[in-house]
């Protein structure tokens, strides 16, 4: 299976391929987006599930541009870090927790809310309770999330948890102060705009 890639702003474009752990049950569909992003002098890959190897074209633009980060946005969301980190040298980012089954071979520096890595990308707030940090790409104006939206059916949705009204709404009502055009989400149709965030924050959220 070859990656699916996608181009979404200069400097900006994803690859979707199917997650080896997918079945069933999950609760998403097989295929998960990726993301690579350059930013200042940074290359960053964020939730990056690497491309089968015999996948030419989606390592040629990786290889073309190495990356220099590695960012894991969600503590189930290790993926292939250790392979982006081994083949290119690129520096690792992410939560302080892991499941006990899926904890990376590299030591991640820490990030949260807040949190601004190298290239100017910024951790956001979330409040969901999953320890996810959604980044806010400045230069690219475009906002990238783990499972906070998601998108099964083509339309943009927030991922339900126990808090939606309480915390996760407010949060994510905060993050229309930002000036952005684009929202990747990993699974499910994965590039939307500025008013389907809008409007996922008056739907009914996606119970999986």
């Amino acid at each position: 299976m070859t990656a699916e890639i996608r181009d979404v702003a200069p400097g900006l474009w994803i690859w979707r391929v199917r997650h080896p752990d997918w079945h069933g049950q999950a609760g998403w569909g097989p295929p998960v987006a990726s993301t690579c992003v350059e930013s200042g002098s940074e290359i960053a890959v964020l939730d990056a599930l690497a491309p089968p190897e015999e996948d030419d074209e989606a390592w040629r633009r990786l290889d073309a541009r190495p990356p220099t980060l590695a960012v894991v946005l969600k503590p189930d969301h290790v993926r292939s870090v250790d392979v982006f980190v081994r083949r290119y040298g690129a520096r690792a980012h992410g939560p302080y927790l892991f499941w006990r089954t899926d904890v990376p071979e590299t030591d991640l520096e820490p990030i949260e809310p807040g949190t601004e890595l190298p290239g100017g990308l910024v951790a956001l707030y979330d409040g969901r309770g999953r320890m996810e940090t959604p980044l806010w790409l400045p230069e690219q104006r475009a906002l990238v999330f783990a499972d906070a939206l998601t998108a099964p059916h083509g339309e943009l949705l927030v991922w339900t948890t126990p808090w939606h009204e309480e915390r996760v709404l407010p949060a994510l009502r905060a993050l229309l102060e930002l000036p952005f055009e684009h929202v990747i989400v990993s699974h499910g149709e994965p590039v939307h705009g500025r008013a389907a965030f809008e409007r996922a924050l008056e739907r009914p959220p996606w119970a999986g």
